[in-house]
């Protein structure tokens, strides 16, 4: 039997008591500021408990529980090291602290909703709000999978858009740019940015590259593997990441001729460091990409502060490593690789992905209006 009835707190104020009683026949109660809000719940409840798929608050953990564990399933699962800290550092530094003392069983659409609006005034970025929005998804599917929660409403909240105004196109160098790099090169280092800008792989591809990979004879890299922020080896980011990319001339030259000059090592690296072992993506950064760009004079004035703690402009390097892959496939939309092959040479899951991030560069052929008139042509001629 469900009943509501008014109750009177100790503090004078008066709530509404909705009681009811659930599937496994416990008596439950939970009380309202409201009697509109009370009668809403106690409909939803009874049309839960009818259909044998209602949680009661008692037994429903916090999104902070839950998250603990979603978060050993990854664990167990295998998954890789570096997605795991990324989704802890989704659920320790954006989940947790606004809704994580939520019961599962209270996270309404609404409040998702209104979570993510926290995130974007608190001047996270779009792109983060949405992965932050998947993890949570994640979690509340996995209690939903262990029976602790009823419905996922993360997937009925509003989706995180990009803002009209956001330019989604990705940084990448100019070709007067590219050849100003390519020219302040020191020889020893030039395979590896020759790699990085012609066959544009990752970083993280290009630091787990072994020679066992490189075809020589047929001018073919083989993408088997990447190395992480850890310096551990695992497969590429997605299934369409193993793929062949075709080697252009200068590069394949470079390439045979590091090899006599590339220093020996356990693991076969093509672009080890001197004592044969893995090169941390920090170092080449720091080491040589960002004072390379310096060299070259691609650089943009950032705020720093002096020895006096005053607030100053410092020339600094432009890009991240990342913006040499931007640029190959640039490069190969130029010279006319439909989209398709683009989504190959990159390892993109979908094409919707390669569409994306380059769809911009995809322009109209000039000879169009002579294309399309020849259709016509054939048609009514």
């Amino acid at each position: 039997m469900a009943t509501i009835r008014k109750r009177l707190l100790p503090s004078g104020k008066a709530v509404w008591l909705a009681s009811y009683t659930d599937g496994g026949g416990q008596r439950r109660f939970r009380q309202f500021p409201t009697r509109k809000e009370a009668d809403a719940f106690l409909t939803h409840a009874k049309s839960q408990v009818a259909a044998g798929v209602h949680t009661p608050d008692s037994l429903s953990p916090t999104i902070a529980e839950a998250a603990d564990i979603w978060l050993k399933r990854c664990e167990r699962d295998r998954l890789e090291r570096t997605t795991i800290e990324q989704y802890r550092g989704h659920i320790e530094l954006h989940i947790t602290p606004r809704i994580g003392a939520v019961k599962l069983s209270r996270l309404t659409a609404p409040l998702v909703n209104e979570f993510v609006d926290q995130l974007l005034v608190a001047g996270r970025s779009r792109e983060l709000c949405r992965r932050v929005l998947i993890s949570l998804s994640s979690i509340v599917t996995e209690a939903q999978r262990r029976g602790l929660v009823t419905v996922n409403n993360v997937r009925s909240a509003k989706p995180v858009k990009r803002s009209s105004r956001e330019d989604t196109r990705p940084a990448m160098p100019t070709k007067a740019e590219l050849k100003a790099l390519i020219d302040a090169t020191p020889e020893r280092s030039r395979p590896m940015l020759l790699t990085l800008l012609f066959a544009g792989l990752r970083g993280s591809e290009m630091r787990g590259l072994l020679w066992e990979d490189v075809d020589l004879k047929r001018g073919v890299l083989h993408i088997r593997r990447r190395v992480d922020r850890f310096n551990s080896f695992g497969p590429p980011k997605s299934k369409a990441g193993i793929r062949d990319i075709p080697l252009p001339p200068t590069l394949l030259h470079e390439l045979k001729a590091w090899r006599l000059a590339c220093p020996i090592g356990p693991l076969g690296l093509v672009f080890p460091t001197t004592t044969g072992t893995i090169q941390g993506h920090a170092n080449i950064l720091h080491r040589f990409f960002w004072p390379l760009q310096v060299k070259a004079g691609i650089t943009v004035l950032k705020d720093s502060k002096d020895g006096q703690g005053r607030a100053t402009k410092v020339s600094a390097a432009k890009y991240g490593l990342h913006a040499l892959r931007h640029a190959a496939a640039a490069l190969w939309i130029e010279q006319g690789l439909n989209p398709k092959r683009i989504q190959a040479l990159m390892g993109h899951a979908s094409i919707q992905q390669t569409m994306d991030r380059y769809g911009y560069l995809f322009e109209a052929r000039e000879d169009e209006a002579a294309m399309l008139a020849g259709v016509e042509a054939g048609l009514l001629s």
